[in-house]
């Protein structure tokens, strides 16, 4: 997008490298996701299974409690994950119905690792609108009475559950290719299970919780734990995705612009200054894209998609979908943002459905575009933003519209000159995958 603050700036990234059995490892930051002392963070409403349960805050634990008509429900983080890892330690009174909640949003399916801590129950079984995978010795594992230490690891388009109990596996859940229903990102819950025949002081405890978010791509992900034990993803590369970076160089890309301000670190292409854009060597006509970016505070930048190779504004011989940090822009520059210029718009014509699921640094955001014939479709974070047919969308009077533009071209990644009033900013790419329809 082209606006009048322009970018610089750095950062240290995620490294992301080979591994022997062809995947990567994920090296990314765990996050905190609770301070001990507060809900700041957690939401109770947003999900599948939104309730009146009694959340609060005891001995630096969070605590549910059913409400007082024997009402369960979640807590929910106010983020929304797609490939993760989280742990979290539990303490849960007998008898008392729990669960760990993998992308809840409100009208797609996610997922349940259950703690349910009842005659009959189940610990550990998968769970979403009815058993995916039952799991009746779970409970073998489960200390009465004392912390128990849960890690889940969330990974793939089609979802795949592992999980592990005071250092045991608890669970592997694949689920069939191609199944629909299901949220390809949102939020992790924590769950009072309502019901009645228990007392309504009967509670259920968590500590320690954090999370760490991999690679979001159809790619092999090996993850190292504790122990030497590694689980790889169960996606591989199939169905034709293919890298558009390896995390190491920028081989496959062009430069157009300055040299300086774009450099790869940490696994991650990260533009800092300049004007211009990366252009990718291959050019692509029908075609799915992952991307996952990550952006400053008074970031500008944005996608290109099947831009001519000459001096015409990309934007415009091809498209732009755009990335720019919405929630700072107008009151740093003055200035009132077309409803197509928030991040995810499809700049001069198409604005996003969908606003607030853009995360700031050092939060990462995920691209999944769809471009196929005239036709095109943006998820941001597992949100739709828009699935429309170019033919029928306005265009500023100034350029061609979508009929006459290219039909193939680069795939481009925008960049913008020096920081606004001192402040640097960045923009920074990874996990770039392209799949040719």
């Amino acid at each position: 997008m082209r606006l009048g603050i322009v970018a610089s700036g750095l950062l240290c990234l995620v490294a992301c490298h080979s591994s022997p059995s062809g995947g990567s490892h994920a090296r990314a930051e765990w996050k905190s996701l609770f301070d001990g002392k507060t809900t700041a963070g957690w939401v109770a409403w947003g999900g599948r299974y939104d309730g009146n349960a009694r959340w609060t805050i005891e001995d630096g634990a969070l605590t549910g409690r059913q409400g007082l008509n024997q009402e369960g429900g979640l807590i929910y983080t106010e983020g929304f994950y797609s490939n993760f890892e989280f742990e979290v330690d539990v303490k849960c009174d007998y008898p008392f119905d729990s669960g760990i909640f993998l992308r809840m949003v409100p009208d797609e399916k996610g997922a349940q690792v259950t703690i349910d801590y009842r005659p009959n129950g189940e610990i550990g079984a998968i769970y979403s609108d009815g058993f995916l995978q039952h799991n009746l010795d779970g409970g073998k594992l489960f200390q009465k009475d004392e912390w128990n230490h849960f890690k889940v690891v969330c990974t793939g388009r089609d979802l795949a559950i592992d999980a592990w109990l005071n250092g045991e596996k608890l669970a592997s859940y694949r689920m069939e290719p191609g199944s629909s229903g299901y949220a390809p990102s949102g939020r992790i819950g924590l769950q009072v299970h309502g019901g009645e025949n228990v007392p309504l002081e009967t509670k259920v405890q968590f500590k320690n919780m954090r999370v760490k978010e991999l690679p979001v791509a159809d790619e092999p992900i090996t993850i190292e734990l504790a122990g030497g034990e590694q689980v790889l993803s169960h996606r591989a590369l199939l169905d034709g995705w293919r890298p558009l970076f390896d995390g190491k160089t920028l081989e496959g890309w062009e430069v157009n612009g300055p040299a300086e301000g774009v450099e790869v670190k940490g696994g991650a292409i990260v533009i800092s200054s300049g004007h211009g854009e990366l252009r990718s060597k291959g050019d692509y006509r029908d075609f799915e894209l992952c991307a996952d970016f990550q952006l400053s505070k008074l970031c500008n930048s944005g996608v290109f998609l099947r831009a001519e190779r000459s001096d015409a504004n990309p934007a415009f011989s091809g498209c732009e979908v755009q990335v720019l940090d919405d929630y700072n822009w107008e009151s740093a520059s003055g200035s009132k943002l077309a409803d197509y210029q928030f991040t995810g718009g499809l700049y001069g014509s198409v604005a996003p459905a969908v606003k607030g699921a853009l995360k700031l640094a050092p939060e990462w955001n995920t691209y999944r575009i769809r471009f196929e014939g005239s036709r095109i479709r943006t998820e941001l974070n597992g949100a739709l933003l828009y699935d429309v047919d170019t033919t029928t969308v306005h265009v500023p009077a100034d350029t061609k519209p979508f009929a006459e533009r290219a039909k193939s071209g680069f795939i481009g990644l925008q960049r913008h000159g020096a920081a606004k009033d001192g402040e640097a900013t960045f923009v920074a790419y990874k996990n770039l995958f392209v799949k040719k329809l």
